[in-house]
């Protein structure tokens, strides 16, 4: 996870703080439009 917090830093040149919580909103919002892939999101973005 911390690689891709990395590279939407640099991409986007935002904080790892602003990164994060991009992230966290994207798996939030798949797990809510997507409730059977809840196991395989929390895997995906563990870390």
């Amino acid at each position: 996870m911390n690689e891709l917090v990395e590279k939407i830093c640099a991409e986007a040149n935002i904080a790892p703080e602003q990164a994060q919580k991009a992230l966290e909103a994207v798996a939030d919002f798949i797990k809510e439009k997507f409730p059977m892939m809840a196991g395989a999101v929390d895997k995906l973005f563990q870390g």
